[in-house]
């Protein structure tokens, strides 16, 4: 039976100007954003962001960049890029945000093909912006956000911004929130971009459905750790807590995540699941590696369980406080988003006390379609729809799994110069996800995997490689895995796996046991963990075939494995 969603009130919010607007005369002079590294602008309040969006924006009409120009943002996270982007959705620009990962030929790609006039980027891109621009026909400005010796005639980021006048929020153009407002190149089939036409209505939408779903106020404090061209970390991790009064501080690095959550004593943490996994594997390490804990641990684990169960959730926190401790004892929230992760991190890691929730949505959807909340989730749940969001599941097979399509103020406009993909996305006005799930009792959205990655086996059921991989991957002794179906003799299609081993473990198990590693000892250990894997599927989702792959796969920004760059028998990359 499905429960009544309650939800909490939040301001209501036409655009991201009016958002900005409205934090800035209700948070003044409360720290909305920080940078962990040294940077030129390193720490703004909400009045000190407004004054350098209007200082920025007005920089960039004196240079002659009319309203609706596109302008491009690359560059690490920090407050710089940030204002970029407000600046763009102030001044009614249209922003790019372009993958700081891509290599130099996808960059310089996607500044030609999103129309940009201007880029803003960091300057560790100077190289790429002095080779590139001769070749950039369009490409009037090159701002960076650094002093750079690279070419004189960029411009800098600070200069444009301290030789500007004071501005009124008067002089703001006024915002046609349903016109196009930023472009996000995502990546498609055989890695061909497409460009996600998005709106300030579709992002104010999702702003305010999630937090009135999840409360975030002004005591929050956010550390950024995905990179902020992604919808997820953009919308949830910078527009978010900007609209909340919360703060954002910038990580310095992947590898400083932990000293980092310490240093600003974060609250709220957005990752993707291979980031909770390796945190969820690191804590178990160490537990089993001392021998009172590995003792003391798990029965602890069961009894505060109990006292959770009967009401008594904030025991957890007081039993495992040096725990909490290592993660700056203020964590109140880990968020996954990006893919679905394993329900048993999740458990996992909630049974130490730490609060864990998962949302699902897609850069064509702003990007929450669904949500767990803090008092309604499940695990193995992508969440409830979003309170805007219609979701309706697509010719249900008898499991009731079907493709996802949804409806809403946050579905996207279409592709950027590109109406054939835009009219297969869409059916009757709803958006066509291109994942499977299904809808429970109680009004869950569960994602079942992507509808192109399903392999079908000779008994003709579906098989989804995602939900495999889940249990391979939590073997100590496999990194990664990918799972795929291949063609056997008889020409049936029989599921198989490309496995990247763990170093760490096998380094572990050669030192424990006095046994060399070798290629023979890292297939008889992977053998026994495909058998282990088998035992927990039904036999048709049964792995028949593995092979040992030297080196990781090539991931997106989101973690998230390029399916498509993999052979199915592609072991040496």
């Amino acid at each position: 039976m499905k429960k009544e969603l309650k939800l909490y009130n939040v301001p209501g919010i036409e655009s991201i100007q009016d958002m900005l607007i409205q934090s800035s005369k209700k948070f003044g002079s409360k720290l909305a954003l920080e940078d962990l590294n040294t940077t030129p602008i390193s720490k703004v309040t909400y009045r000190e962001l407004l004054d350098y969006i209007l200082r920025f924006g007005t920089s960039l009409k004196n240079l002659g960049l009319k309203e609706r120009t596109h302008i491009a943002v690359i560059g690490e996270n920090r407050v710089q890029w940030a204002i970029t982007y407000l600046t763009a959705m102030c001044f009614n620009y249209v922003i790019v945000p372009i993958d700081r990962n891509l290599t130099k030929n996808e960059i310089m790609n996607i500044m030609h093909e999103s129309d940009s006039e201007a880029i803003v980027f960091s300057g560790s891109y100077a190289g790429i912006m002095a080779e590139g621009k001769s070749s950039l026909k369009k490409m009037k400005f090159f701002i960076c956000m650094d002093d750079t010796s690279e070419d004189k005639e960029f411009l800098n980021m600070p200069k444009l911004i301290y030789q500007s006048k004071d501005v009124s929020t008067d002089e703001l153009p006024k915002i046609n929130n349903e016109e196009l407002a930023e472009i996000i190149f995502t990546s498609g089939s055989l890695g061909r971009a497409k460009g996600v036409m998005l709106t300030q209505k579709n992002l104010a939408s999702n702003l305010m459905d999630m937090v009135s779903m999840v409360l975030i106020d002004e005591n929050d404090r956010f550390l950024s750790v995905l990179p902020m061209h992604h919808t997820y970390e953009c919308t949830c991790g910078l527009l978010c807590p900007l609209y909340c009064g919360a703060s954002a501080h910038y990580a310095r690095s992947l590898k400083t995540v932990v000293d980092d959550i310490q240093t600003v004593k974060a609250t709220i943490l957005l990752g993707v699941p291979l980031l909770y996994d390796k945190m969820f594997r690191r804590i178990l390490k160490t537990i089993k590696e001392n021998k009172v804990k590995s003792v003391v641990v798990p029965p602890l684990v069961k009894l505060t369980n109990l006292f959770a169960s009967a009401g008594l959730a904030t025991i957890k926190k007081k039993v495992f406080s040096e725990l909490h401790h290592k993660f700056g004892g203020a964590v109140r929230i880990f968020i996954a988003g990006g893919a679905a992760p394993d329900p048993l991190v999740a458990q996992g890691l909630r049974e130490f006390g730490f609060t864990f929730i998962q949302g699902y949505g897609l850069t064509e959807t702003s990007p929450i379609l669904a949500l767990n909340r803090l008092d309604s989730f499940k695990d193995n749940a992508a969440g409830i729809p979003l309170p805007s969001v219609q979701i309706k599941i697509h010719r249900p097979d008898e499991n009731g799994s079907g493709e996802i399509w949804a409806k809403g103020p946050s579905v996207m406009l279409g592709y950027y110069k590109n109406e054939k993909v835009t009219n297969d996305a869409f059916e009757d006005g709803w958006f066509k996800t291109g994942d499977i799930g299904f809808v429970d009792d109680e009004g869950f959205l569960h994602i079942n995997g992507r509808k192109k990655n399903v392999i079908i086996p000779r008994g003709g059921e579906n098989v989804f490689p995602e939900e495999i991989e889940d249990i391979l991957n939590r073997s100590p002794f496999i990194l990664e895995s990918l799972v795929f179906g291949e063609k056997d003799l008889k020409q049936d299609e029989i599921i198989a796996a490309q496995i990247v081993a763990d170093a760490e473990a096998f380094i572990e198990y050669s030192e424990s046991n006095k046994e060399s590693i070798t290629d023979e000892l890292i297939n008889k250990i992977i053998q026994q963990e495909i058998e282990k894997t088998n035992k927990q599927l039904a036999a048709y989702k049964q792995i028949k075939k593995f092979y040992i792959r030297e080196k990781e796969f090539e991931k997106t920004t989101t973690q998230k494995i390029k399916r498509y760059l993999v052979g199915s028998t592609d072991t040496q990359d």
